[in-house]
């Protein structure tokens, strides 16, 4: 199909270095993604609906562009969108959302940081290494199902630090936002914040305002969500459980 190619060009926007080819399925899947976003903010179970589009059709971009590390972390984000569906959507037995929205308690916000600072810390130093692994595997998977890949070269990331931190505290965000944790939220920002450095150094500068964008969005789901927490009586980093 035409609209799945990422030959299909919607539109050529002339910004930055030699301008951005946006092709259809690129749109539609930052449109969806856009919309996954809001309605999150929103605490609508229709972002996962949304989600599941936006990583999907991600995927296929990805497979198109030979990254098949990333290609294999849409299906983590997949799976995760479905497992959010799922839990935003139980109910006690008076039909009320059996999640509220509410902050980390100390403890598990020390856990979370733990986790994080040491895949981050990990991936900094083997993030080529990490993502030549994931490619060797997403390959491999391809082929057994029939599909004429074959191994990519791989060229050395240009920030690792920065890469790594992205993709850490995404994996992170997603987990938190699917048990409604108002945390995942500042993750969010901090992550559309370094999208928006890396995008404008890059010269990409229809990226960087989508990343922006993304970062209005965020910043206004932080401020929904720590108001919803506290009418929740939700304090951040209180010593009792959740």
């Amino acid at each position: 199909m035409d609209f799945l190619s990422t030959s299909n060009i919607m539109i050529h926007i002339p910004l930055g270095q030699g301008g951005y080819d946006l092709s259809w399925i690129e749109a539609v899947g930052t449109l969806f993604g856009l919309l996954c976003i809001w309605y999150a903010s929103q605490e609508k179970i229709i972002n996962y609906a949304f989600g599941l589009i936006n990583v999907s059709l991600f995927a296929v971009i990805f497979f198109q562009i030979q990254l098949y590390a990333s290609l294999l972390l849409q299906i983590f984000f997949f799976a995760a969108n479905i497992y959010g569906w799922y839990a935003w959507s139980r109910q006690t037995s008076d039909n009320q959302a059996e999640l509220k929205i509410r902050w980390l308690s100390r403890p598990t916000a020390a856990i979370w940081t733990t986790i994080s600072i040491v895949c981050l810390l990990f991936m900094t130093y083997n993030i080529d290494v990490v993502f030549a692994f994931l490619t060797k595997i997403s390959v491999s998977l391809m082929q057994a199902l029939g599909l004429n890949v074959v191994l990519p070269e791989l060229q050395p990331d240009a920030f690792p630090f920065w890469d790594s931190a992205m993709m850490v505290l995404s994996i992170v965000a997603m987990v938190l936002m699917t048990r409604k944790y108002v945390e995942n939220w500042i993750l969010w920002v901090i992550i559309d914040v370094i999208s928006v450095v890396i995008f404008a150094l890059q010269g990409v500068y229809v990226m960087a305002l989508e990343y922006v964008l993304l970062t209005a969005i965020a910043l206004n789901g932080a401020w929904l969500w720590i108001k919803s927490a506290r009418e929740n009586g939700s304090q951040p980093l209180s010593v009792s459980a959740e």
